[in-house]
């Protein structure tokens, strides 16, 4: 058995076709039958249904998920190699949510990929919900988002600290207001976040302790598009203080004080705990942990 013929196999489960599994592969399409055929010959079993699609037998989903497993050991001593150049350097897979990505991240990475040219990083965006979740299954290496709920697979590290704040359009008729209060909002026309985000649910929760059921004209996925809905008046929403920067300083939005709304929300990063971490991801990590929260927060 050699690595190539694993390879091979997990090709040929994802692509259901030996000729597929070739071209991607650069292989004949007789070169993959052998590699598999041979595979069937040392381990005595079928692995593969030849029928159209193909599709791995029974024996061969349980060797596939071992397969999986020495790959995935192949890659990191591969990563273990590379990293006794003493140059940082490698490929990241950050996921976060999009306001995130937008406020935050450029003043992060600009720095980060000034000094350290050879780390690359490619940016997820989702659901804040979906972070961790992502980092917990190794969709993405690093997540940023708000750490609501502990997790013992993941280990986690606050950066900075956000509110979420209740804004309106400046034609809205609320929006000479400074102060209201939550049991206010119960009639207003809202537009809301997707129930599977943690701001939702932060403001779920907000209104079930004060019994309000509120009118939700329109759920988004992002607060990137709630705020566009807000700016056009069409409802006011409960979105992040730091998203909603710009916003204010060009008289798109009008922020209402809530005290109910006031409370802080640790934003952090998070990475699966004990996996290996590469030069490129421990580097990010330490520059990250490292920068001071002003750097996150400033609005300049």
């Amino acid at each position: 058995m050699n690595i190539s013929q694993l390879e091979t196999l997990l090709t040929i489960s994802k692509t259901m076709s030996f000729r597929k599994a070739g071209e991607l592969l650069n292989l004949t399409q007789p070169a993959v039958s052998a590699q598999i055929k041979t595979l069937e010959e040392e381990f005595k079993t079928v692995l593969i249904d030849r029928n159209q699609p193909v599709t791995l037998t029974d024996h061969g989903q349980v060797f596939l998920e071992h397969a999986e497993k020495i790959l995935l050991i192949v890659e990191e001593l591969k990563a273990k190699l590379s990293d006794l150049n003493t140059t940082p350097q490698g490929h990241i897979l950050l996921g976060t949510t999009s306001s995130i990505a937008i406020q935050i991240l450029p003043r992060v990475l600009s720095y980060f990929q000034d000094q350290f040219p050879l780390i690359k990083t490619t940016i997820h965006t989702m659901p804040s919900s979906q972070v961790t979740a992502s980092v917990e299954n190794g969709t993405i290496d690093i997540g940023i988002s708000y750490l609501f709920e502990k997790n013992p697979n993941l280990h986690s590290s606050t950066l900075y600290y956000d509110t979420f704040e209740f804004v309106v359009s400046p034609e809205h008729p609320l929006s000479d207001l400074k102060h209201t209060t939550v049991e206010a909002l119960k009639d207003i026309p809202m537009i809301m976040l997707a129930p599977d985000t943690l701001g939702r649910r932060f403001v779920d929760k907000i209104f079930r302790q004060y019994n309000i059921q509120p009118n939700i004209m329109m759920e988004l996925s992002s607060s990137e598009e709630v705020k566009r809905m807000v700016e056009i008046n069409l409802g006011a929403a409960v979105v992040s203080k730091l998203s909603i920067a710009e916003e204010l300083r060009r008289g798109s939005l009008k922020m209402i004080k809530v005290n109910e709304l006031e409370i802080s929300h640790p934003v952090g990063v998070v990475y699966k705990s004990g996996r290996y971490l590469n030069t490129a991801m421990q580097q990010f990590l330490s520059d990250l942990k490292g920068m001071p929260e002003h750097q996150f927060i400033s609005s300049e």
